[in-house]
């Protein structure tokens, strides 16, 4: 059974999914992420590696610079951060060094899942933060975007 979230979690994951939707009409693996402070969105990101050639272009980095850059801050310690799909070793590691309180992740990463499926660097004692995790919210809507993606490029 899923556990209840309060209405916030919803929301941010919603706004997130938004988000992914729009990354899968542009072409891109339909990630969506966005970042939240004192109930807020401050920050919102999409993947956009193809476009940009970049492959650090994932939803979550695009999402915290856009809020560093906004906040006037590298340094987001009162943020969450909800993003579509578990976050990989090179997002856990911009989030690490964010400082972020929180992440909510929808669908599990059994490939590349660094907060639980693969590795979980949330607490790792190697690292200077740790913070909060939170997965599995919405995650047949998150994994459904994904399947349908990659179904229609077979």
């Amino acid at each position: 059974m899923e556990p209840d979230w309060p209405q916030q979690d919803i929301d941010g994951m919603r706004a997130a999914l938004a988000e992914a939707e729009k990354a899968a009409g542009e072409g891109e693996i339909p990630v969506g992420a966005v970042i939240v402070v004192n109930g807020e969105i401050v920050a919102t990101g999409r993947n956009c590696s193809v476009a940009t050639s970049d492959p650090s272009a994932h939803a979550e980095i695009i999402a915290l610079r856009a809020a560093g850059s906004g906040l006037g801050n590298y340094r987001l310690p009162n943020a969450t951060l909800y993003v579509t799909l578990e976050p990989c070793v090179m997002c856990t590691g911009a989030i690490v060094q964010a400082r972020l309180k929180r992440v909510v992740f929808g669908a599990y990463d059994k490939k590349a899942g660094a907060l639980g499926s693969v590795e979980d660097l949330s607490d790792s004692r190697a690292l200077n933060h740790r913070f909060e995790v939170n997965g599995g919210l919405l995650a047949d809507e998150c994994s459904e975007i994904l399947r349908a993606f990659f179904a229609a490029r077979r």
